[in-house]
C-alpha cells in the first residue's frame, strides 16, 4: 500500500509564508541597489511563476516562485508598482548592453554580430 499521508496544512503555509517573506526580501533589496523598482509576474507552467524586476535605473533581474498566488503575495509584500505586462512604457526602461545581445545570440536587427 502507498503511503497517503497528507502534510499538515499548517506546516504548508508556514512554508509559503517563508517562502513570500524571502521573495518580498530579495525584490526590496534589488529596489533598494536599483533606485526602486517595478515587476510583473507571468506564470510559467509547473515551474511557478517568473517576477521580473527593472529598476529605475534600468538594470533588471528575475525571480521565480513555486506558485502565481506566492509570486503576487511577495510582489504586494515588497510594495513595488506591478504591471499586467512586460510591455510599453515599463518595457522601454530596461537597460542592456552588449552581454544581453551576446546572450540573446546577436542576431537581433541592429545587434552586435555573434562572432
Amino acid at each position: 500500500m502507498a503511503d497517503t499521508q497528507q502534510a499538515d496544512p499548517q506546516q504548508v503555509d508556514a512554508k509559503a509564508e517563508r517562502k513570500v517573506a524571502k521573495l518580498a526580501k530579495q525584490i526590496e533589496a534589488f529596489a533598494k541597489a536599483h533606485g526602486g523598482a517595478e515587476g510583473q509576474v507571468a506564470y510559467i507552467g509547473e515551474r511557478g511563476a517568473r517576477i521580473v524586476l527593472v529598476g529605475e535605473d534600468g538594470g533588471w533581474g528575475d525571480l521565480v516562485a513555486p506558485s502565481y498566488e506566492l509570486a503576487e503575495q511577495a510582489v504586494a509584500k515588497s510594495g513595488i508598482t506591478v504591471h499586467e505586462s512586460f510591455d510599453g512604457e515599463f518595457a522601454a526602461k530596461v537597460k542592456t548592453g552588449p552581454y544581453e545581445w551576446k546572450r540573446m545570440a546577436g542576431i537581433q536587427v541592429g545587434g552586435p554580430r555573434n562572432g
